[in-house]
């Protein structure tokens, strides 16, 4: 047998523990002998998961007991402790990170050795000696605020979920922060169902100058009013009108604008700006983050963080980033590229504990970067490096100039607007001008279509005579609000105050575990389940799903942090309230899908209420089990969807995506004559067609039926042919070496003959398993593969 590891020892030394074990790698190496660097691999204590852990007879005091797995890291954790000196706790430098902290001390105080606390906010050898060399207490403020929301968050879901199990279905969920943003989804797809579409023509007219150059106008006036053609035949009259005048140049007026750089990221505008510019999810964009702000081996150099903590709503930068920034600016641009920044908005919810998200070392590029990263990690990064040293650049000077024109008459006036740079400061590196108009917006609609610039003439003059060349007309249909993206939900959730830097990445991955929002071509749509819970939930608890409430029990929680409120205080305001409530609604909740529920047709005395099954939906009657009158409802279940992609089992088949008890999933489009199923995994990539068990001689110690031989990420295991109704299993290190050797060989000759399927799309191309299934589709829809979705039908517009 191979000889274990030596365990590990911080015998004399100074103990340090954090949560990453990458992190801990990078830390170790910029320290000496005299310290142990241990990483917990995230928290070790928590909530019971089967019950909702707060003592409602003790002023809801917590009881927590070490999560299932972590009895090891425990022990070696107050081993450890026995043997340092000292003990400094460095998790991340946040509310979550503060709590984990408080239960690693509470775990090691038997130790009987001074605890302190150190917050990395960059993981570089500077960084760290000077974290070392600052610690701190404990912020115990910080951990009840922690417990405060975990708190307000069980309540929740341990008091309305059961609710929801009672008038819909058992396994269903609610939260405290999703509902509401599932509230939000829902509530834009009624705006765009109830939206009536208005026709309207816009006219474009070529002029051209005495010295023979052609700039574009848009008609903006009509008698000193705005344009408003409803139809193609007012369209073609006024344009034979118009075509019948003569023009010239009544109006010519320049402005120099400054354009300020844009402020560093924060967890929100990073998340949003890799949604828009880099097509990334928000826990995509959060798990390159995280590595590259614990470390990527540099070569020579090591493992190096690259970036500051990625959980942040400041926008405040350090000094020596500041300095290090100008001095890169005056290098490559020259001194009168520095600018001064600008400060980000700054209210009541911003937690200034640590940075905005900036490189390390400006002088890291990211094209020094590049062989070291993955190709998210440099995308990332080089979205990070260029908007911090944007941030710190002078503002741009832009020189816009409006040219008015107007017929003889004086009815028609015609508009140009074009623009110069005279100075591009910031934009030289960061010239996104879509992404920063989206930030600058304060609604998440689409707004109306900004007027463009275009190519003005060099030389024109006032009262200047123009020819008009030609004239277009264009139709144009107002468009209903715009879908959520994950970007604009954040920024939406943002805007009014609610959620965390350490929470939006899991809200919309919550709501699509749960199936009640499903993602098409990148737009966030509620299911029909979805819109059920939604409307269900506001109904009967209007007080507590709402917007302005949640935002209010965020600025309870930053008051908590800050020692300004107490935790008991803040749980009995938001318990006692819902536990009345509940208490009512039990006895006669409100289903606003019965409104107009039409009387039973067997019995005459129920009503055909709409009753909820986990596969769909259906009219019952309200008086079962005397009446069992039931009748389907045809909207009940979706279609499957074609995917593109080939069915691995038969040659004429290919997947079409369906929804199950279970969530979606692929089937072949020929069931029952052929049953290959491809199962999804939560971010709705498909999971690879898994080798058949191969079944041995071996007897499961439980119930005595053969053992199936499996294939794993540890190696061969065996497990009861006959799971899950038997769980049983047997120890492949405990088989004779002989024995060992047999399977392994019968094992090696099973997976000869069933090779690992390639999936393939019905062009023959290998399907991209890095993609959701849904990206899967719309790379097949442009490719023809499939028809185009068919969004009247399925009620999804772009």
């Amino acid at each position: 047998m191979a000889s274990s590891s030596a365990a590990p020892s911080a015998k004399n030394k100074t103990l340090i523990v954090v949560e990453s074990p990458s992190k801990a790698k990078t830390i170790n190496k910029y320290l000496g002998t005299g310290y142990k660097v241990f990483a917990s691999v995230g928290h070790i204590k928590d909530l019971p998961k089967k019950e909702i852990g707060l003592d409602f007879d003790n002023n809801y005091e917590p009881r927590y007991e070490v999560i299932a797995g972590k009895e090891k890291v425990v022990r070696q954790l107050r081993k450890l402790a026995g043997e340092a000196n000292d003990i400094m706790i460095a998790t991340d430098p946040d509310r979550e990170g503060e709590a984990i902290a408080w239960h690693i001390a509470n775990e090691v105080e038997g130790a009987r050795k001074p605890v302190q606390r150190v917050l990395f906010n960059e993981i570089t050898k500077n960084a760290i000696i000077d974290a070392i060399s600052h610690p701190r207490q404990i912020d115990y403020r910080l951990v009840r605020s922690q417990q405060t929301r975990q708190g307000l968050d069980k309540i929740v879901g341990y008091k309305i979920s059961p609710f929801l199990w009672n008038v819909v279905f058992r396994g269903l969920s609610a939260g405290r922060v999703q509902s509401v943003a599932l509230r939000l989804i829902c509530e834009r797809e009624d705006e765009i169902g109830k939206f009536e579409t208005r026709e309207y023509w816009t006219l474009f007219a070529d002029f051209t100058t005495v010295s023979g150059e052609t700039f574009s106008a848009k008609l903006v006036k009509i008698n000193g009013k705005d344009v408003d053609i409803t139809n193609e035949n007012d369209a073609t009259a006024v344009a034979d009108t118009i075509l019948s005048r003569i023009y010239g140049v009544t109006d010519i007026s320049s402005r120099i604008q400054q354009r300020k750089p844009p402020v560093a990221f924060t967890t929100s505008l990073l998340q949003q700006a890799a949604s828009n510019q880099l097509g990334f999810g928000s826990k995509k964009t959060m798990r390159a983050a995280q590595q590259l702000y614990e470390g990527i081996e540099l070569g020579p150099e090591g493992a190096t963080g690259l970036i500051t903590y990625m959980r942040t709503d400041s926008t405040r930068v350090s000094a020596e980033a500041v300095g290090q920034a100008q001095s890169y600016i005056e290098q490559q641009f020259g001194p009168q590229y520095a600018g001064q920044g600008r400060a980000g908005k700054n209210d009541k919810k911003t937690q200034d504990a640590h940075e905005a998200i900036r490189p390390t070392s400006i002088f890291r590029t990211p094209a020094a970067m590049k062989p070291f990263l993955t190709a998210d990690q440099f995308k990332l990064y080089e979205l990070i490096w260029k908007r911090f040293l944007a941030s710190r650049m002078a503002p741009a000077k832009i020189e816009l100039t409006k040219v008015e024109v107007s017929d003889h008459e004086g009815e028609f006036l015609f508009r140009a607007n074009g623009s110069k740079v005279l100075f591009p400061g910031f934009l030289q590196v960061y010239s996104d001008q879509k992404e920063l108009d989206y930030e600058a917006k304060t609604s998440t609609k689409d707004d109306e279509e900004k007027e463009q610039t275009v190519q003005l003439p060099k030389k024109l003059d006032l009262n200047e005579k123009l020819d008009l060349q030609t004239l277009d007309k264009k139709q144009s249909f107002t468009r209903p609000p715009a879908r959520y993206t994950e970007a604009s939900l954040v920024k939406e959730l943002d805007n009014h105050g609610i959620g965390r830097p350490s929470t939006y990445a899991a809200i919309f991955s919550t709501l699509q575990d749960r199936r009640y929002v499903e993602l098409l071509k990148r737009k966030i749509i509620p299911t029909e389940l979805g819109r059920d819970v939604s409307l269900i939930l506001v109904a009967n608890f209007p007080d507590l799903f709402n917007v302005t409430f949640t935002a209010q029990m965020e600025d309870e929680l930053d008051k908590v942090a800050a020692g300004q409120d107490d935790y008991e205080k803040v749980l009995d305001s938001f318990y006692k309230p819902l536990e009345a409530s509940l208490s009512d609604r039990k006895k006669d909740p409100v289903l606003p899908q019965n409104d107009k529920a039409e009387r039973c047709d067997k019995c005459g005395t129920g009503k055909m209420v709409v009753k909820w099954t986990s596969s769909g939906k259906f009219l019952g009657c309200s008086e079962y089990p005397k009446c069992k009158n039931i009748k389907p409802l045809s909207n009940s279940k979706p279609k499957p969807k074609g995917t593109g992609i080939a069915c691995p089992g038969c040659e004429d088949g290919h997947m079409v995506l369906r929804d199950g008890r279970f969530g979606p999933f692929l089937a072949c489009s020929n069931y029952p004559k052929c049953n290959t199923l491809l199962n999804l995994d939560k971010q709705r990539r498909i999971q690879p067609p898994k080798t058949p068990p191969l079944e041995t001689d071996l007897s499961c110690p439980k119930c005595g039926a053969p053992l199936y031989l499996r294939t794993g990420k540890r190696g061969l295991w065996l497990g009861c042919s006959k799971f899950p109704k038997c769980r049983g299993r047997q120890a492949w290190g405990q088989l004779e070496p002989a024995l060992q050797q047999h399977w392994q060989s019968v094992m090696d000759q099973h997976l000869a003959a069933h090779p690992q399927v390639t999936l393939l799309m019905t062009d023959g191309s290998p399907v991209n398993m890095q993609l959701t299934v849904d990206e899967i589709m719309v790379f097949a829809e442009e490719k023809g593969l499939i028809p185009l979705m068919e969004e009247q039908k399925t009620g999804v517009s772009s």
